[in-house]
Protein backbone atom coordinates (compact mmCIF):
# COMPACT_ATOMS: atom_id res chain seq x y z
CA UNK A 1 0.00 0.00 0.00
CA UNK A 2 1.22 3.51 -0.75
CA UNK A 3 2.38 5.17 2.48
CA UNK A 4 0.61 8.28 3.71
CA UNK A 5 2.21 11.49 2.52
CA UNK A 6 1.08 14.90 3.79
CA UNK A 7 -0.85 17.29 1.58
CA UNK A 8 0.16 20.90 1.10
CA UNK A 9 -2.41 22.01 3.66
CA UNK A 10 -0.74 19.80 6.29
CA UNK A 11 2.81 21.08 5.83
CA UNK A 12 2.60 24.23 7.92
CA UNK A 13 4.25 24.53 11.33
CA UNK A 14 6.65 21.60 10.97
CA UNK A 15 9.85 21.30 12.95
CA UNK A 16 13.16 20.69 11.12
CA UNK A 17 13.23 17.12 12.43
CA UNK A 18 9.71 16.52 11.15
CA UNK A 19 10.67 18.00 7.77
CA UNK A 20 13.66 15.66 7.50
CA UNK A 21 11.49 12.70 8.46
CA UNK A 22 8.92 13.54 5.78
CA UNK A 23 11.71 13.96 3.22
CA UNK A 24 13.06 10.51 4.07
CA UNK A 25 9.53 9.08 3.87
CA UNK A 26 9.01 10.62 0.45
CA UNK A 27 12.42 9.41 -0.73
CA UNK A 28 11.65 5.89 0.43
CA UNK A 29 8.30 6.03 -1.38
CA UNK A 30 9.91 6.95 -4.69
CA UNK A 31 12.73 4.46 -4.12
CA UNK A 32 10.16 1.68 -3.82
CA UNK A 33 8.55 2.71 -7.12
CA UNK A 34 11.97 2.98 -8.74
CA UNK A 35 12.86 -0.56 -7.67
CA UNK A 36 9.52 -1.85 -8.97
CA UNK A 37 10.12 -0.22 -12.34
CA UNK A 38 13.66 -1.62 -12.46
CA UNK A 39 12.39 -5.14 -11.74
CA UNK A 40 9.80 -4.87 -14.53
CA UNK A 41 12.40 -3.63 -17.02
CA UNK A 42 14.85 -6.33 -15.93
CA UNK A 43 12.19 -9.01 -16.33
CA UNK A 44 11.14 -7.98 -19.83
CA UNK A 45 14.70 -7.29 -20.90
CA UNK A 46 15.83 -10.72 -19.73
CA UNK A 47 12.82 -12.30 -21.42
CA UNK A 48 13.64 -10.62 -24.76
CA UNK A 49 17.34 -11.50 -24.59
CA UNK A 50 16.56 -15.12 -23.67
CA UNK A 51 14.21 -15.45 -26.66
CA UNK A 52 16.65 -13.78 -29.08
CA UNK A 53 19.57 -16.00 -28.03
CA UNK A 54 17.55 -19.22 -27.98
CA UNK A 55 17.76 -19.79 -24.24
CA UNK A 56 13.98 -20.25 -24.26
CA UNK A 57 11.73 -21.39 -27.09
CA UNK A 58 10.11 -18.22 -28.54
CA UNK A 59 7.30 -20.33 -30.00
CA UNK A 60 6.27 -21.51 -26.54
CA UNK A 61 7.12 -18.47 -24.43
CA UNK A 62 6.95 -15.72 -27.10
CA UNK A 63 8.87 -12.48 -26.42
CA UNK A 64 8.06 -8.86 -25.59
CA UNK A 65 8.75 -7.77 -29.17
CA UNK A 66 6.39 -10.41 -30.60
CA UNK A 67 3.69 -9.45 -28.09
CA UNK A 68 4.15 -5.81 -29.06
CA UNK A 69 3.61 -6.65 -32.72
CA UNK A 70 0.52 -8.70 -31.85
CA UNK A 71 -0.79 -5.84 -29.71
CA UNK A 72 -0.37 -3.30 -32.51
CA UNK A 73 -2.07 -5.64 -34.98
CA UNK A 74 -5.14 -6.00 -32.75
CA UNK A 75 -5.20 -2.28 -32.03
CA UNK A 76 -5.21 -1.45 -35.74
CA UNK A 77 -8.08 -3.85 -36.37
CA UNK A 78 -10.03 -2.45 -33.41
CA UNK A 79 -10.55 -5.92 -31.91
CA UNK A 80 -8.39 -5.40 -28.82
CA UNK A 81 -10.45 -2.55 -27.36
CA UNK A 82 -13.62 -4.60 -27.78
CA UNK A 83 -12.15 -7.62 -25.97
CA UNK A 84 -10.60 -5.54 -23.18
CA UNK A 85 -13.76 -3.53 -22.55
CA UNK A 86 -15.86 -6.72 -22.53
CA UNK A 87 -13.73 -8.45 -19.90
CA UNK A 88 -13.17 -5.33 -17.80
CA UNK A 89 -16.91 -4.57 -17.71
CA UNK A 90 -17.79 -8.13 -16.72
CA UNK A 91 -15.12 -8.11 -14.02
CA UNK A 92 -16.16 -4.79 -12.49
CA UNK A 93 -19.83 -5.83 -12.42
CA UNK A 94 -19.05 -9.27 -10.97
CA UNK A 95 -16.65 -7.73 -8.45
CA UNK A 96 -19.21 -5.13 -7.35
CA UNK A 97 -22.13 -7.55 -7.08
CA UNK A 98 -20.08 -10.22 -5.31
CA UNK A 99 -18.59 -7.82 -2.77
CA UNK A 100 -21.86 -6.00 -2.06
CA UNK A 101 -23.77 -9.28 -1.76
CA UNK A 102 -21.12 -10.71 0.56
CA UNK A 103 -21.27 -7.69 2.86
CA UNK A 104 -25.08 -7.74 2.83
CA UNK A 105 -25.17 -11.48 3.60
CA UNK A 106 -22.63 -11.07 6.41
CA UNK A 107 -24.75 -8.26 7.86
CA UNK A 108 -27.88 -10.44 7.68
CA UNK A 109 -26.14 -13.33 9.42
CA UNK A 110 -24.70 -11.05 12.12
CA UNK A 111 -28.15 -9.59 12.80
CA UNK A 112 -29.40 -13.01 13.90
CA UNK A 113 -27.13 -15.08 16.19
CA UNK A 114 -29.42 -18.08 15.61
CA UNK A 115 -29.10 -17.74 11.83
CA UNK A 116 -25.35 -17.39 12.22
CA UNK A 117 -25.07 -20.68 14.10
CA UNK A 118 -27.28 -22.45 11.55
CA UNK A 119 -25.50 -21.20 8.40
CA UNK A 120 -21.89 -21.15 9.56
CA UNK A 121 -21.02 -24.78 8.66
CA UNK A 122 -22.83 -24.50 5.32
CA UNK A 123 -20.82 -21.41 4.37
CA UNK A 124 -17.59 -23.22 5.16
CA UNK A 125 -18.62 -26.20 3.02
CA UNK A 126 -19.71 -24.01 0.10
CA UNK A 127 -16.47 -22.04 0.29
CA UNK A 128 -14.45 -25.26 0.09
CA UNK A 129 -16.17 -26.28 -3.15
CA UNK A 130 -14.28 -25.58 -6.41
CA UNK A 131 -16.30 -22.74 -7.95
CA UNK A 132 -15.04 -23.61 -11.44
CA UNK A 133 -17.08 -26.82 -11.24
CA UNK A 134 -20.24 -24.69 -11.10
CA UNK A 135 -19.60 -23.38 -14.62
CA UNK A 136 -21.61 -26.06 -16.47
CA UNK A 137 -24.49 -25.57 -14.02
CA UNK A 138 -24.54 -21.83 -14.71
CA UNK A 139 -24.47 -22.46 -18.46
CA UNK A 140 -27.42 -24.86 -18.30
CA UNK A 141 -29.49 -22.63 -16.00
CA UNK A 142 -28.61 -19.19 -17.42
CA UNK A 143 -27.57 -19.94 -20.97
CA UNK A 144 -24.27 -19.48 -22.75
CA UNK A 145 -24.04 -15.71 -22.36
CA UNK A 146 -23.00 -12.87 -20.10
CA UNK A 147 -25.23 -14.15 -17.29
CA UNK A 148 -23.11 -17.27 -16.83
CA UNK A 149 -19.88 -15.27 -16.86
CA UNK A 150 -21.17 -12.79 -14.27
CA UNK A 151 -22.50 -15.63 -12.14
CA UNK A 152 -19.04 -17.20 -12.12
CA UNK A 153 -17.47 -13.91 -11.06
CA UNK A 154 -20.02 -13.45 -8.29
CA UNK A 155 -19.85 -17.06 -7.07
CA UNK A 156 -16.10 -16.95 -6.63
CA UNK A 157 -16.21 -13.75 -4.52
CA UNK A 158 -19.44 -13.70 -2.53
CA UNK A 159 -18.82 -16.57 -0.08
CA UNK A 160 -15.26 -15.60 0.86
CA UNK A 161 -16.44 -12.02 1.36
CA UNK A 162 -19.26 -13.20 3.61
CA UNK A 163 -16.92 -15.29 5.76
CA UNK A 164 -14.27 -12.57 6.08
CA UNK A 165 -16.71 -9.76 6.90
CA UNK A 166 -18.82 -11.85 9.27
CA UNK A 167 -15.69 -12.91 11.15
CA UNK A 168 -14.67 -9.26 11.32
CA UNK A 169 -18.07 -8.29 12.73
CA UNK A 170 -17.69 -10.89 15.47
CA UNK A 171 -14.18 -9.78 16.42
CA UNK A 172 -14.96 -6.12 17.09
CA UNK A 173 -13.78 -4.97 20.54
CA UNK A 174 -16.33 -6.51 22.96
CA UNK A 175 -15.64 -3.82 25.59
CA UNK A 176 -16.77 -1.10 23.18
CA UNK A 177 -19.94 -3.09 22.47
CA UNK A 178 -20.64 -3.59 26.19
CA UNK A 179 -20.13 0.12 26.84
CA UNK A 180 -22.59 1.02 24.06
CA UNK A 181 -25.15 -1.43 25.42
CA UNK A 182 -24.77 0.00 28.91
CA UNK A 183 -25.86 3.37 27.49
CA UNK A 184 -28.95 1.76 25.97
CA UNK A 185 -27.78 1.31 22.36
CA UNK A 186 -30.03 -0.89 20.25
CA UNK A 187 -28.58 -3.66 18.09
CA UNK A 188 -29.06 -1.50 15.00
CA UNK A 189 -27.30 1.46 16.63
CA UNK A 190 -24.52 -0.85 17.77
CA UNK A 191 -23.99 -2.02 14.20
CA UNK A 192 -24.17 1.41 12.56
CA UNK A 193 -22.05 3.31 15.10
CA UNK A 194 -19.48 0.71 16.22
CA UNK A 195 -19.47 -2.61 14.33
CA UNK A 196 -19.58 -1.39 10.74
CA UNK A 197 -17.07 1.50 11.10
CA UNK A 198 -14.61 -0.73 12.96
CA UNK A 199 -14.70 -3.29 10.13
CA UNK A 200 -13.98 -0.90 7.25
CA UNK A 201 -10.27 -1.94 7.11
CA UNK A 202 -11.31 -5.58 6.79
CA UNK A 203 -13.79 -4.66 4.07
CA UNK A 204 -10.99 -2.94 2.16
CA UNK A 205 -8.88 -6.08 2.61
CA UNK A 206 -11.77 -8.14 1.22
CA UNK A 207 -11.94 -5.78 -1.77
CA UNK A 208 -8.25 -6.37 -2.47
CA UNK A 209 -8.70 -10.14 -2.35
CA UNK A 210 -11.80 -9.92 -4.55
CA UNK A 211 -9.91 -8.05 -7.27
CA UNK A 212 -7.94 -11.19 -8.09
CA UNK A 213 -10.85 -13.55 -7.52
CA UNK A 214 -13.19 -11.57 -9.78
CA UNK A 215 -10.66 -11.67 -12.64
CA UNK A 216 -10.24 -15.41 -12.16
CA UNK A 217 -13.99 -16.01 -12.18
CA UNK A 218 -14.64 -13.92 -15.29
CA UNK A 219 -11.70 -15.35 -17.25
CA UNK A 220 -12.81 -18.90 -16.41
CA UNK A 221 -16.36 -18.01 -17.43
CA UNK A 222 -15.08 -16.67 -20.74
CA UNK A 223 -13.14 -19.90 -21.23
CA UNK A 224 -16.44 -21.76 -21.16
CA UNK A 225 -18.97 -19.68 -23.07
CA UNK A 226 -17.69 -16.32 -24.30
CA UNK A 227 -17.25 -15.19 -27.92
CA UNK A 228 -15.41 -12.04 -26.84
CA UNK A 229 -13.06 -10.97 -24.08
CA UNK A 230 -9.54 -11.72 -22.96
CA UNK A 231 -10.50 -15.23 -21.82
CA UNK A 232 -11.82 -15.91 -25.31
CA UNK A 233 -8.53 -14.64 -26.82
CA UNK A 234 -6.55 -16.98 -24.56
CA UNK A 235 -8.59 -20.01 -25.55
CA UNK A 236 -8.55 -19.02 -29.23
CA UNK A 237 -4.78 -18.55 -29.08
CA UNK A 238 -4.33 -22.08 -27.73
CA UNK A 239 -6.61 -23.51 -30.40
CA UNK A 240 -4.65 -21.97 -33.30
CA UNK A 241 -1.25 -22.39 -31.57
CA UNK A 242 -0.75 -18.62 -31.42
CA UNK A 243 0.95 -18.58 -28.04
CA UNK A 244 2.02 -14.96 -28.54
CA UNK A 245 -1.68 -14.05 -28.43
CA UNK A 246 -2.04 -16.09 -25.24
CA UNK A 247 0.92 -14.42 -23.52
CA UNK A 248 -0.20 -10.97 -24.64
CA UNK A 249 -3.70 -11.57 -23.25
CA UNK A 250 -2.29 -12.78 -19.94
CA UNK A 251 -0.10 -9.69 -19.73
CA UNK A 252 -3.09 -7.42 -20.37
CA UNK A 253 -5.03 -9.22 -17.62
CA UNK A 254 -2.10 -8.63 -15.24
CA UNK A 255 -1.96 -4.93 -16.12
CA UNK A 256 -5.72 -4.41 -15.74
CA UNK A 257 -5.87 -6.28 -12.44
CA UNK A 258 -2.98 -4.15 -11.15
CA UNK A 259 -4.83 -0.97 -12.14
CA UNK A 260 -7.95 -2.22 -10.39
CA UNK A 261 -5.95 -3.09 -7.27
CA UNK A 262 -4.39 0.38 -7.22
CA UNK A 263 -7.87 1.92 -7.40
CA UNK A 264 -8.86 -0.09 -4.34
CA UNK A 265 -5.65 1.04 -2.59
CA UNK A 266 -6.53 4.65 -3.44
CA UNK A 267 -10.00 4.10 -1.97
CA UNK A 268 -8.40 2.69 1.16
CA UNK A 269 -6.19 5.76 1.45
CA UNK A 270 -9.20 8.07 1.16
CA UNK A 271 -11.41 6.17 3.60
CA UNK A 272 -8.72 5.51 6.24
CA UNK A 273 -6.87 8.82 5.97
CA UNK A 274 -8.09 9.92 9.40
CA UNK A 275 -6.44 6.85 10.96
CA UNK A 276 -3.05 7.99 9.69
CA UNK A 277 -3.62 11.48 11.02
CA UNK A 278 -4.67 10.30 14.47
Amino acid sequence: MTPWLPSKSEKGGRSPAHTRYLRRLRLRHWSVWGCRLALVLLFFGGWQISADRGWIDPFLFSSPSRMGEQLLQLLRSGDLIHHVVTTATETVIGFSIGTASGIALATLIWSSPFLSRVLDPFLVVINSMPKVALGPLFIVSMGAGYGSILAMGVAITVIITTLVIHSSFQNVDPDACKLARSFGATRRQLFVKIIFPACIPDMIAALKVNVGLAWVGVIVGEFLVSKAGLGYLIIYGFQVFNLTLVMMSLLIVAVLSTVMYQLVAWLEHRLLRHRHLS
